[in-house]
């Protein structure tokens, strides 16, 4: 599927995998191995932003994944978020959506929230927002309405 489609359709919280359909190439070559990997891989999705004006130039609407995060020792060094504008030519695939009953924390009200973390309950939810502290923080429970409603609407991904 294409990233209108994602932007469209797929709910917050998603597991997408992108790719751009070329074939991996051998470890041995390192850089050709580097560069596919950067077209190749997948994350969660965290946010979607709509398209907006910025001066005299109009930024496309983008979908955001998160792919990881790296450290040591329970320390986060480095978070990688990974953007795309919804007319990349890469291909997505959702390989997982959220469980019913798991609980989206985003970082604010409104259409261009971004996913924080996502809880298996509401009492996770509520208990990592006390470790976490985020003043404006809402709380969005994944429900069966909101599934059945994606598959009706002809939504299912």
């Amino acid at each position: 599927m294409s990233a209108q489609l994602i932007f469209d359709l797929v709910p917050l919280g998603s597991i997408v995998r992108y790719s751009d359909g070329t074939p991996q190439p051998p470890e041995r070559f390192r850089k050709k191995l580097a560069a596919w990997e950067s077209r190749n891989s997948g994350g969660r999705l965290i946010r979607k932003q709509a398209a907006r004006r910025v001066g005299d130039t109009v930024l496309p609407a983008s979908i955001t994944l998160h792919e990881g995060n790296y450290g040591g020792g329970g320390v986060v060094v480095l978070t990688v978020h990974r953007s795309f504008s919804v007319s990349t030519d890469l291909k997505f695939v959702v390989t997982e959506r959220p469980t019913i009953g798991s609980v989206r924390i985003l970082d604010r009200p409104g259409e261009d929230a971004e996913l924080l973390h996502l809880a298996e309950s509401r009492v996770h939810a509520e208990s990592w927002l006390t470790r976490h502290r985020y003043p404006n923080a809402v709380l969005d429970e994944v429900t069966a309405d909101t599934v059945v409603a994606d598959s009706v609407e002809g939504r299912a991904a």
